[in-house]
């Protein structure tokens, strides 16, 4: 789960980042789409690299889910009983996790159908990305659920990033502080980054 977890993550970043460049206008961010389809050539087939990543992730978000089915249940079977003793209650992102990955599970089948397959954008036009960025952000409910979406990636990276670590052994008592302020810091980046492009669209920054 931690492995499948650090892919995705990467993932995030380079996904962030592209999708930033929206702000350098429309040449920039659909010439860097065009880039994406032909990485590798002519050694490689036109979008090889890119459905070879596809695969890739998906592979990594069907290893996560199933991790997360095996672990719940393993946490079921050794407490099928609740505490006698109330614990000390849970950050909010380790009581949403699970709900988390829900949230982020079903986004990511109306992120595909709206972006990728271009399903249920208004305005869909092949090829140009800016353009339909700006028309699937200038509608209200596009807007409202990418923003609980990315809320729910924010919560889920900052949990997912430190569990990761102490599963991974990477945690000591030297280094939990620095790897605290690693997770809080990428979820704060990451959902400020994807955040700022439906905030863009809404205010007119990106038209």
């Amino acid at each position: 789960m931690a492995v499948s977890g650090l892919v995705m993550l990467l993932y995030l970043v380079a996904h962030m980042l592209g999708n930033l460049k929206v702000f350098s206008g429309p040449d920039d961010i659909n010439g860097y789409a065009a880039w994406l389809r032909t990485i590798g050539q002519p050694f490689l087939g036109h979008e090889w690299v890119l459905w070879i990543a596809r695969v890739g992730l998906l592979a990594a978000v069907l290893l996560h889910g199933v991790a997360a089915y095996q672990l719940s249940r393993r946490d079921l079977a050794a407490r099928p009983g609740k505490y006698a003793h109330q614990r000390r209650r849970a950050s909010y992102a380790t009581r949403t996790m699970r709900w988390g990955g829900v949230i982020l599970a079903l986004f990511i089948v109306w992120h595909i159908l709206d972006l990728t397959t271009l399903t249920v954008n208004p305005a869909a036009e092949h090829g140009r990305p800016y353009q339909n960025i700006v028309a699937s952000f200038g509608t209200w409910y596009s807007c409202a659920i990418y923003v609980v979406a990315m809320l729910a990636v924010g919560l889920h990276v900052r949990h997912g990033f430190w569990s990761a670590a102490q599963t991974l052994g990477a945690n000591n008592a030297r280094r939990d502080r620095a790897l605290k302020l690693t997770a809080n810091g990428l979820a704060l980046v990451l959902t400020a980054g994807f955040l700022s492009v439906p905030v863009a669209v809404m205010t007119g920054v990106v038209k």
